[in-house]
C-alpha cells in the first residue's frame, strides 16, 4: 500500500473511525484513499481548517477519545494553528495533520510551503515530519500515545505529499515505545497518608476539582471520597461537571466570575485540596494573597504544574482517578473531624446567592432567563458547549451540570468561534444526546459558516445566540474599568441569523419575549435538524460578581444584592 492507506490504516487500528478535515493539493492522496474505506472512516467536511481543529477538540472533550483534524499545506495548516493552541492550553487529545511539500521541496519557498514543524511546537506536546512512506504508521501511533497518556495535548504531524504516495517498504509495528516518555500514573502511598493526615487535622477543608480530573474520568471515584469525607467541593471551569451541581457540597466555580459562595469558600478555607487544576490567573487573582496561610494539598499528572504558580505544602503526583481512589483507601481507616459548622457557614452564602432572582423580573430578555430555562428543561445527559464571552460566563456561573463531559468550553486560550465547531464534534462522538451550543452574536460570526457542514452532513445542533449586539465581555470590562468608554465593541446592525441558517436549509427562530424562551428551546428539542434561536436581549447586561484582574478573591464585586460585600 502506499502512504496514504497506511495513514488510515493506523487510524482505524487505533480506534478512530471519523476526522475533521478539508482538502488541498498537498492531501488530495490522503483524502483519495478514503475512497477505499467507505464504511470504516469517515471525514467531516467542514468549511475552514481551524473548524476542523476545534471540531477535534470537541469530539474529543466529548468522547474522552482522541480527536483528528487534517488540513492541506501552508495557510491550511496554519489555520490549524488556533485550534492546536486552544487544545493545548486545555490538555485535549488532539492528532492535526497537516499535508506539506514534498521533501525534496522542504526549503525551497515553495508553493504552498509553511515551516509547521517551528510553528507548532510552542503548542505542541511533540511534532513529527514524516520523510519517508515508512515513517507514517509509527508516528501515528507514537502521536495517539502521546496525545492521550499522562497529561493530555495536542500532536502535531507533517505530511509531505511524496510520503503519502511511495509505497510501503517495512511491516507496521505491533507496538511503538517513546524514549524518555514514561508519565507517572500511580500516585505515592507516602503523599497519599500525609495528605489524609492533613486532611484529618484541618478545620475548613476544601476541595478544588479540575479539568484534569474530566479527563481522568474519575468522578466516581471522586463521588465516593466526596460522600466519605462530607467535605464541600468548588470546581474550575474545565472541572464542571465532575461533580453533580446539585449536590448538597457542590459551591460551583471559583474564580474572577465564580460564585460568592465558592470563592468565599476558598478565602476562608484552611486547607486546599486541588486536584487536577492548574491554578491559572483568572482562578487565583493576585499571586502574592492567594492561598497565603492555607495549606495546599496539589495533585496532578504532570509535576510541572504543582508550585509553579502557587505554594504547595504536599505535592502529589499522578493520574487523578488512581490519586483520588488512593486517597478513598488510605481515608476509610482515619477518623474525620466533624466539619458540619464549616458547612454550615458556607451554606449560608450558597442560599444566598441563590435566592437572588432579580434580574428574572425584567421586561427584556437576561442572560440569567435562557439559562434557567435550560436548567429545567434540557436532560442530564445532554452537552452543552459554550462560545467565548459574556454568554459563557453566564452559562459557567448560572447553568447547572451533573455529569463529566457535558459541559465544553475553551479555557485557557479563550478562543472566540470555538463553540459552534466544537458542538458539531461533540454532536458526531455522541449522535444520542441532544447537544446545545451557547454562542454570543460576535462569537458566532467567527465560524457560523459551519452552518453549511452541519447542513450537508446532517448533523443537529441546537444554537442559542445570547444577541446584544456588542462584543459582551470587552464592553463589560469597558463599563467597568474604563469609564465607559466604548471602542470597537458595539457591533450595531448585525445579520438576520435566522435568514442565514434558512438559507443553510436549517431551522430558525426569533424570540425577543422572555414568555417564549421556554417554548423556542422546546421546538428545537423536537426539529430534526439544525435548528438556531435568535435570543434578543438586553444589550448592556453584566454577569457578577467579578474579580478585578490581578486582585484579591475577597475584591470580587456584584452579584447577589442580598450578600454581604465583605468576605472575611
Amino acid at each position: 500500500m502506499n502512504g496514504a492507506h497506511a495513514i488510515i490504516e493506523t487510524l482505524l487500528k487505533q480506534g478512530c473511525d471519523v476526522t475533521f478535515g478539508y482538502p488541498g493539493g498537498a492531501v488530495i492522496p490522503l483524502f483519495d484513499a478514503y475512497l477505499d474505506y467507505k464504511g470504516k472512516i469517515r471525514n467531516i467536511l467542514v468549511r475552514h481548517e481551524q473548524c476542523a481543529a476545534h471540531a477535534a477538540e470537541g469530539y474529543a472533550k466529548a468522547s474522552g477519545k482522541v480527536g483528528v483534524c487534517i488540513a492541506t499545506s501552508g495557510p491550511g495548516a496554519t489555520n490549524l494553528v488556533t485550534g492546536i493552541m486552544d487544545a493545548y492550553m486545555d490538555n485535549i487529545p488532539i492528532v492535526a495533520l497537516g499535508g506539506q511539500v514534498p521533501t525534496k521541496l522542504i526549503g525551497n519557498d515553495a508553493f504552498q510551503e509553511s515551516d509547521m514543524m517551528g510553528i507548532t511546537i510552542p503548542i505542541t506536546k511533540h511534532n513529527f515530519q514524516a520523510r519517508s512512506a515508512d515513517d507514517l504508521a509509527p508516528m501515528i501511533m507514537k502521536s495517539f500515545m502521546l496525545a492521550g497518556q499522562g497529561r493530555p495535548g495536542p500532536v502535531y504531524i507533517d505530511l509531505p505529499k511524496d510520503t503519502q504516495i511511495h509505497q510501503v517498504t517495512k511491516p507496521f509495528p505491533k507496538e511503538v515505545k517513546i524514549e524518555g516518555f514514561c508519565p507517572t500514573f500511580k500516585p505515592n502511598n507516602h503523599q497519599l497518608k500525609k495528605a489524609v493526615a492533613a486532611i484529618a487535622e484541618s478545620k475548613k477543608p476544601l476541595f478544588l476539582i479540575g479539568g484534569g480530573a474530566v479527563l481522568a474520568d474519575a468522578d466516581k471515584e471522586f463521588a465516593e471520597l466526596s460522600k466519605i469525607t462530607k467535605i464541600p467541593v468548588t470546581t474550575t471551569l474545565q472541572g464542571k461537571g465532575i461533580f453533580d451541581e446539585d449536590n448538597d457540597l457542590s459551591l460551583g466555580i471559583v474564580g474572577m466570575h465564580g460564585r460568592k459562595c465558592a470563592n468565599y469558600a476558598t478565602i476562608n478555607t484552611d486547607l486546599l485540596i486541588s486536584i487536577g487544576c492548574r491554578f491559572s490567573d483568572r482562578i487565583t487573582g493576585s499571586l502574592e494573597s492567594y492561598m497565603k496561610n492555607v495549606t495546599v494539598i496539589h495533585a496532578d499528572v504532570d509535576p510541572a504544574e504543582i508550585g509553579k504558580n502557587v505554594h504547595v505544602d504536599i505535592p502529589i503526583v499522578g493520574d487523578a482517578r488512581e490519586i483520588i481512589q488512593g486517597l478513598v483507601d488510605a481515608i476509610k481507616s482515619v477518623k474525620l473531624p466533624d466539619w458540619s459548622s464549616w458547612r454550615d457557614e458556607i451554606h449560608k452564602m450558597r442560599d444566598a446567592c441563590e435566592s437572588c432572582t432579580w434580574c428574572l423580573d425584567k421586561k427584556k430578555i437576561h442572560p440569567r432567563m435562557i439559562i434557567e430555562a435550560m436548567n429545567k428543561i434540557i436532560k442530564k445527559d445532554d452537552i452543552v458547549v459554550t462560545g467565548v464571552g459574556q454568554h459563557q460566563m453566564f452559562a459557567m456561573h448560572y447553568l447547572k451540570r451533573y455529569k463529566p463531559r457535558t459541559f465544553i468550553s475553551s479555557g485557557g486560550a479563550g478562543t472566540m468561534g470555538f463553540g459552534f465547531p466544537a458542538a458539531i464534534g461533540a454532536k458526531v462522538a455522541k449522535p444520542e444526546k441532544e447537544v446545545f451550543l451557547i454562542d454570543g452574536d460576535g462569537s458566532f460570526q467567527m465560524t457560523l459558516q459551519e452552518l453549511g457542514t452541519v447542513a450537508e452532513a446532517g448533523i443537529k445542533v441546537i444554537i442559542m445566540i445570547f444577541n446584544n449586539s456588542y462584543l459582551g465581555m470587552v464592553r463589560q470590562w469597558l463599563e467597568i474599568y474604563h469609564d465607559k468608554r466604548y471602542s470597537q465593541v458595539h457591533l450595531g446592525k448585525g445579520p438576520d441569523f435566522v435568514k442565514i441558517a434558512e438559507a443553510y436549509g436549517l431551522k430558525g427562530i426569533n424570540v425577543s419575549d422572555p414568555a417564549k424562551i421556554d417554548s423556542a428551546i422546546k421546538e428545537a428539542i423536537k426539529s430534526d435538524v439544525t435548528t438556531l434561536i435568535n435570543f434578543k436581549m438586553e444589550e448592556e447586561s453584566n454577569v457578577l460578581p467579578m474579580l478585578p484582574p490581578g486582585g484579591h478573591v475577597k475584591d470580587a464585586f456584584g452579584g447577589c444584592m442580598k450578600i454581604p460585600g465583605q468576605f472575611i
